[in-house]
């Protein structure tokens, strides 16, 4: 008796799976093959494809090797220009653009190893995306596909004859004969798509496949805003006998905060350095440690507030020791529905360095919140550009800068570098700070701020890019609405374009992280 025969030697795997970051380099060598002759993509093109949509980023496996690859995003169509270009489309390949509330799917590109064609893995990798319009109901795909046959024609016919003719058939066209198999139909011709496409003579057909499962949500239709209330805290540093104090005055403010519906309350850096002044120890750095023991407290205290009062508490920061006995200024993100994030302070100031021994981290975060994505950038941190633009990218549209200084000058780096990060990058900024005195706490004793909330300079903002501030050096708070709806706008269409017109080929910011 033979031998039962082991099948699984002759399997062959093939699977469409989400990009990850250990593709990159296969996926740009594929692409050389693919594409001779066309610029490839870069490192960063692609991790930031991952930071800002990875469940539109996938790969066809073969047992273990990428041989396919497909890139997309989510935009509202209305609002690029029927003549769009690639660039238009992708801002410039990076797809910082991408808008999670969109209506459409953009394809940005397909490709297949030459290795492994006629195996169906275009199929797949279009399957792949229908489905993911389907789970994101989305009302179409649209995509810009090249024609590279045309330099054959392109003597004697024109653009529209020649993809006439592909349509009847009479010409087989690799891209365009695939699309309308795939169930692709033609919207239009649009020159200068892909400057690089030699093969198209710089044409693209813009085809749509549309979404029979798609269902129309009343709450997505004629979006004219995006509200957001923030209520920014500019809190008196005064003497105080226990914890209860401090927690009765936090609360007032959360109350008051909570009694206008805001999305958002605020509140300075470090001031709950306001408890050194029961804890009656002169030596800063032997002070800080004190404090470090009220972390739980502080926590806890955040918490409830945020969920028994239905708001987002930026909760200044604190200081805090960790498993390392370093010492960190970490402000915490306190959401409405209970859960909590933290952001350390990258930049420690000489001060800090020198009287308390503070730590500095090392990860720009972007969270998100019921209201969208958002950064928290402690004092100092504001003032390095770098900063801001590295969390736009990663999709913030507000940031919030608790900060404390002690005179006019450093209050006005804070102000100025926040209202600069406003404008260079098409955000919202934030900062709330600390008044006030604590005579007998060192390095604490005094206090200089004027809080306020910025926005980009603009037609549709406030005037003079101001929503609204606060009276220098008096405890106040100050309410104000910002618009993410007017944002996104601006950013497409506005006076000026900062994020789409930056120069990424003379330039960029690298992450390390």
């Amino acid at each position: 008796m033979s031998e039962k025969l082991d099948l699984s030697q002759f399997e062959k795997k093939m699977i469409i799976r989400k990009m990850n970051h250990s593709d990159i380099e296969n996926i740009i060598n594929m692409q050389k093959l693919c594409f001779p002759g066309m610029t490839p993509w870069k490192v960063e093109h692609l991790e930031s494809h991952l930071d800002m949509f990875p469940d539109g980023q996938l790969v066809a496996e073969l047992d273990g090797d990428i041989i396919g690859s497909c890139s997309s995003l989510i935009i509202n169509f209305d609002e690029y220009d029927d003549r769009h270009t690639w660039d238009d489309v992708t801002d410039e390949g990076y797809i910082t653009n991408h808008n999670p509330d969109g209506y459409n799917l953009y394809g940005i590109e397909v490709m297949v190893h030459p290795d492994y064609r006629r195996m169906k893995v275009g199929h797949r990798l279009y399957e792949a995306r229908r489905e993911l319009a389907r789970e994101y109901n989305l009302k179409s795909i649209i995509i810009g596909g090249r024609i590279p046959n045309y330099h054959k024609y392109a003597g004697e016919m024109s653009p529209r004859e020649y993809v006439d003719s592909v349509q009847m058939h009479k010409i087989y066209d690799p891209v365009l004969s695939f699309q309308l198999i795939n169930g692709f139909t033609l919207m239009r011709i649009n020159p200068n798509y892909l400057p690089d496409d030699k093969q198209s003579n710089k044409y693209a057909t813009l085809m749509e496949w549309n979404n029979v499962d798609y269902r129309p949500k009343s709450k997505r239709h004629f979006k004219t805003s995006h509200p957001v209330r923030i209520c920014v805290v500019q809190y008196m540093m005064r003497q105080i006998d226990s914890f209860t104090d401090f927690a009765n005055q936090v609360e007032y403010f959360t109350d008051v905060a909570s009694d206008a519906h805001s999305d958002f309350v605020v509140f300075p850096e470090i001031f709950t350095t306001q408890l050194m002044s029961f804890l009656n120890e002169k030596s800063p750095s032997m002070a800080v440690r004190k404090l470090t023991e009220y972390t739980e407290e502080y926590i806890e205290l955040f918490t409830d507030l945020a969920v028994r009062y239905n708001v987002n508490i930026i909760g200044g920061s604190h200081f805090v020791k960790e498993d390392d006995d370093e010492i960190y200024n970490i402000a915490y993100l306190f959401r409405r529905d209970g859960t909590i994030e933290k952001q350390y302070k990258l930049h420690i100031t000489p001060n800090e360095r020198k009287w308390w021994g503070i730590s500095p981290g090392d990860t720009v975060r972007v969270f998100d919140t019921d209201c969208g994505k958002i950064a928290i950038q402690i004092c100092y941190d504001i003032e390095f550009p770098e900063l801001a633009r590295i969390a736009t990218d990663m999709g913030a549209k507000i940031i919030f800068t608790p900060f404390c200084t002690e005179d006019r000058q450093g209050y006005l780096r804070v102000r100025y570098c926040s209202q600069a990060r406003a404008v260079e990058n098409q955000i919202y900024t934030v900062i709330s700070g600390t008044v006030g005195n604590l005579p007998d706490t060192e390095n604490m004793d005094i206090q200089y701020a004027q809080s306020g909330i910025f926005a980009p300079s603009d037609f549709e903002f406030a005037r003079d890019g101001i929503v609204g501030e606060t009276d220098p050096n008096l405890e106040m708070v100050m309410i104000g609405d910002v618009d993410l709806e007017i944002l996104r706008r601006q950013r497409q269409s506005g006076t000026v374009r900062q994020l789409k017109d930056r120069r990424h080929d003379i330039y960029s910011i690298q992450y390390k992280k």
